[in-house]
């Protein structure tokens, strides 16, 4: 057995919806359709905890797909993310099945106001011993902001500047409670020492939020924190604030570059590029031997439709692919139009085409199929060799597992793949402690050292000519 330093960190990538993040899942076979039931979450948290998986996170979107062609028929029709439910409310209800197993939702900075999102968070991971990480997204399109009463979606650096200063306004709230501020004598009527809760009476650019917050610190101190940026502002952003990184690579080539620049990245903002998580997404397909993976990867592949890919791309994009025919080359300002920079970028340069089509979006992109991420098959061992081949390039320090079917591709991970990579010395044998931060490796952060951080980036800024 091979001896590691490092263990993998495997979270498993969840919807609140009918669908896995694949929309074609809803149509495999063995996908279980109780998913307006607690108990079809609560199923699939207790399998990932049996696997000692650290964490599963909600990714979420503000809108139904309504995008292509104008109108929500098509996705309904097909079940594209048809449902989109509150993914926290769903949060707890795995929580309250589970003792260890982290648990982590989106909430966007675009939408919501950093008070709310303060409170919410704090008092799930209160309710949940420590467990709770927030995905910190700035939402991508038009449908989400008609949903929150707004003409128009944010310009996209714009929204990064926005959830900059989101981000000060939360965590300001989160370490306004010193640690040891609760007392709890009730002889000297004493419930909490005053000089211990801290007003942040933020007044910035876009947010005004006074304080004091009214929640106290969590077994983990605050929420762990994701984010998923990959355009240049949005690595940025992540650099700057997350415990752990979803990222999508397409190749080990590709991961192991981008892995290397962004742990720099990390490094260059003063933090320890060891305390950040960075994990790509994957499907893996595994079976008791490579023939029978096969056969479940022609199973899964069958579920797809080209409208799914449609659907999503106008979803991600923020524009209607109906309105082009599929072999018409975008034009520079229709390029310039889409809001996904990153993922804009990325397909215009695979395809060598300064000026791409639709198909070249649908084909490059592998939206809506097992394409759109790699994908591991084989047995056990098979697929064991190929996640520690991007594990000790190093591409990545773990991987975000989304599901072909549900539950049954998380079965297929805890019933045959966490033992092999257990075997390996690759994944942990138990979780370490009660706490998230605890079982991916992370600090306790201390509310008295986040203020005399942030007194001192205040002088900094002040002492700026």
């Amino acid at each position: 057995m091979a001896s590691h330093d490092r263990m993998m960190t495997l979270v498993a990538f969840l919807q609140a919806q009918n669908c896995s993040n694949l929309p074609g899942s809803w149509r495999h076979p063995t996908t279980m359709s109780d998913f307006l039931a607690p108990e079809y979450y609560q199923r699939i948290a207790r399998t990932l905890e049996d696997g000692k998986i650290q964490m599963a996170f909600f990714d979420d979107r503000l809108a139904l797909p309504d995008i292509y062609t104008g109108d929500h028929a098509e996705a309904v029709a097909a079940g594209v993310r048809a449902v989109k439910m509150d993914p926290c409310t769903v949060l707890m209800a795995m929580g309250m099945a589970t003792q260890r197993l982290g648990l982590g939702a989106t909430y966007s900075t675009t939408y919501y106001e950093p008070f709310h999102i303060a409170r919410v968070f704090a008092t799930m991971d209160l309710m949940l011993k420590g467990r709770v990480a927030w995905n910190i997204v700035t939402s991508l399109n038009s449908a989400e902001a008609r949903n929150f009463g707004q003409r128009e979606h944010m310009d996209h650096d714009a929204r990064y500047d926005r959830a900059d200063e989101f981000m000060e306004v939360v965590l300001g709230h989160w370490n306004s409670w010193d640690d040891d501020a609760l007392i709890l004598d009730k002889a000297g009527n004493r419930f909490a020492d005053p000089a211990k809760v801290h007003r942040l009476d933020h007044d910035g650019r876009y947010f005004r939020s006074r304080g004091p917050f009214s929640v106290p610190r969590s077994p983990q101190g605050q929420p762990v924190l994701i984010q998923a940026g990959q355009s240049g502002r949005g690595q940025a952003f992540a650099a700057k604030w997350a415990d752990l990184v979803f990222v999508i690579f397409h190749s080990l080539n590709d991961a192991i570059a981008e892995y290397a620049a962004f742990k720099a990245a990390v490094g260059a903002v003063g933090r320890d590029p060891a305390s950040v998580r960075i994990a790509p997404a994957c499907y893996v397909c595994v079976a008791e031997s490579e023939a029978a993976a096969q056969d479940k990867r022609a199973v899964i592949e069958a579920t797809a439709r080209e409208i799914d890919a449609l659907v999503l791309l106008s979803e991600v994009l923020n524009y209607d692919f109906a309105i082009k025919p599929l072999d018409q080359p975008f034009t520079d300002d229709e390029l310039a139009a889409l809001s996904f920079q990153g993922f804009r970028d990325r397909v215009v340069r695979l395809s060598g085409k300064k000026n791409p089509t639709v198909r070249d979006f649908i084909a490059i992109s592998g939206r809506g199929t097992v394409k759109e991420h790699p994908m591991f098959v084989g047995d056990p061992k098979q697929v064991a060799d190929q996640m520690e081949a991007w594990f000790t390039a190093p591409a990545c320090d773990g991987f975000v597992l989304a599901a072909t079917s549900m539950p049954g591709a998380y079965e297929d991970v805890v019933r045959l793949l966490v033992p092999e990579l257990q075997r390996r010395g690759l994944f942990h044998r138990d979780y370490e402690g009660p706490t998230l931060r605890d079982n991916l490796g992370l600090a306790t952060p201390r509310a008295a050292e986040w203020r005399a951080h942030r007194r001192g980036e205040s002088a900094k800024v002040k002492d700026t000519p």
